[in-house]
């Protein structure tokens, strides 16, 4: 995949089937993060062109979902990229929302263990209960 976009330049253009083919998903998902503002392809007539930027976008969206994050942050994260102050607001707003979501994935960590134990303590009251009914 990375190698048949490093073949191409920035002034290559993509359908949306190569574009979902180079990235592993479909042209239904390309069309999704299109009606959410994540990206703006051109038109050649009917059909939608993509370029470099829209490639970008989507890898932005890909990994920012990998992560858990919502597409509104998401599209946050790539309006940043486009405007001022460009990629250092970027990175600085993409920190802050590394550390929300680590600290959520902590807490529901931490929660999970929670549970766990509860539950293996439980088992084992009914697995005692059980072998005095028996």
């Amino acid at each position: 995949m990375e190698t048949a976009l490093a073949e191409r330049d920035a002034d290559s253009i993509y359908s949306v089937t190569e574009l979902a083919n180079l990235l592993g998903i479909t042209p239904r998902a390309i069309r999704c993060y299109e009606s959410k503002g994540l990206m703006s392809p051109r038109r050649a007539g009917t059909i939608r062109v993509y370029n470099y930027y829209d490639h970008g976008h989507l890898q932005i969206t890909l990994r920012g979902k990998r992560l858990g994050f919502s597409l509104s942050e998401i599209g946050d994260i790539i309006q940043m990229y486009d405007s001022t102050p460009g990629e250092s607001g970027q990175l600085t707003y993409f920190i802050d929302r590394i550390q929300q979501r680590r600290h959520a994935l902590q807490q529901q960590h931490d929660d999970i263990e929670v549970t766990l134990r509860e539950l293996n303590q439980i088992e084992k009251q009914c697995r005692q209960q059980l072998q005095r009914l028996d």
